[in-house]
């Protein structure tokens, strides 16, 4: 797999964008010293009664932490978050209301900040401050009249108003053009709202042209640049590329592939006399796609379909038992194939979503404690 989030990186809104790989965290972690001083902080921090240990209670603060580290809604606001935090409250925990220990901290601690920072090596995130810059450029660019025209032709329809049109087209936009996710409600009601008010409104109910469109969109757009230009937007923005070059890695690696497939095929049942079912190929794979650079079955719906397919061709879906051998050919046969499905077509997937609280103070996770500042 590869990303994509450097192209963006380079540009005016992203310039002086963060990008966070996980770097930062292998290098705290891989620092024995450092991390040790680290976890000593924030295990003093937390544990205010001084017993040396952390109760639940006192533990909420650094799940709270991690949670705004993973991009989580605050605890509370959403059942399937909440879950979340539940299970990262029972890593520390081991599902026991029992204190944790300085050691048990710091081991739990670094499995998930590893954990964390392998995620984001795998998917970068790039951290763009939309100012309307990227836009205005967009709008007087060559390439302006020719890229409106073809999303108008998609969305043209007689019985809708103009400004149907131009908002449907606000939303067909991205980052790329200089435009944060119009989806999102503080960027519809804050930015986009008030450069409606741009347009001539006289001209609302006429009918839909693409002259008049390309004409009243333009003064829409210089509108929403003008909006940004007094109130940036924060978008973090990610890009994937699977093109199966993460699958043709494993499988070129006899070593790692064996490893890999043995790992993945431990967990899974057997028979009495050592067989398998080779309807748990799914469950397999999902097991192996990790180091395979394929994402979770069910993330992403285009990869689903290319890998629903991949099982048809092998008759992976049938319950029949089979040897281990057997099993791992199988699973090595569909990784070839994905491999060659997503090298024929890659699937590129891109997500932008509004940062609204600031950086620096969404997570202190990674942040030093006063007594790692202090002079």
């Amino acid at each position: 797999m590869e990303t994509g989030c450097g192209r963006l990186s380079r540009k005016k809104s992203g310039g002086n964008g963060q990008v966070l790989d996980g770097s930062n965290i292998m290098e705290l972690v891989g620092n024995d010293q450092v991390f040790t001083t680290f976890v000593d902080n924030k295990f003093h921090e937390l544990d205010t009664d001084r017993d040396g240990k952390l109760s639940v209670k006192e533990l909420q603060p650094a799940v709270a932490d991690i949670g705004a580290a993973l991009g989580l809604p605050a605890h509370g606001t959403n059942p399937e978050s909440d879950h979340i935090y539940s299970e990262v409250l029972n890593e520390f925990t081991h599902g026991k209301q029992q204190k944790v220990s300085k050691t048990e901290f710091k081991e739990v601690l670094s499995d998930i900040l590893l954990g964390m920072a392998a995620g984001l090596k795998r998917d970068p995130i790039v951290i763009l401050r939309i100012d309307g810059e990227d836009l205005l450029e967009f709008v007087n660019g060559s390439g302006y009249e020719a890229e409106m025209a073809s999303i108008f032709s998609q969305i043209e329809s007689p019985t809708r108003s103009l400004h149907a049109h131009i908002i449907e087209a606000l939303g067909k936009l991205t980052v790329e053009q200089g435009i944060p996710p119009t989806s999102d409600a503080w960027v519809l009601s804050n930015i986009v709202e008030p450069a409606l008010l741009y347009q001539d409104r006289s001209g609302l109910d006429k009918p839909v042209s693409q002259e008049t469109f390309l004409e009243e969109f333009k003064v829409v757009a210089l509108g929403v640049a003008n909006r940004l230009k007094e109130q940036p937007v924060i978008v973090a923005h990610s890009e994937n590329i699977f093109d199966g070059s993460g699958v043709k890695r494993l499988l070129s690696n006899k070593f790692e592939l064996d490893k890999t497939l043995n790992s993945a095929l431990e967990t899974l049942p057997k028979d009495r006399n050592g067989k398998m079912s080779k309807e748990y190929l799914r469950v397999a794979l999902d097991t192996v796609a990790p180091s395979a650079g394929l994402p979770p079955l069910g993330a992403i719906e285009e990869m689903d379909k290319v890998i629903g397919e991949v099982f048809k061709m092998v008759n992976a879906d049938e319950a029949k038992l089979v040897k281990e051998e057997e099993f791992k050919k199988v699973l090595t046969e569909i990784l070839g194939s994905i491999m060659l499905q997503l090298e024929g077509s890659p699937i590129s997937v891109s997500s932008n979503s509004v940062v609204h609280e600031p950086l620096d103070s969404s997570s202190t996770l990674l942040q030093p404690s006063s007594s790692e500042t202090a002079p």
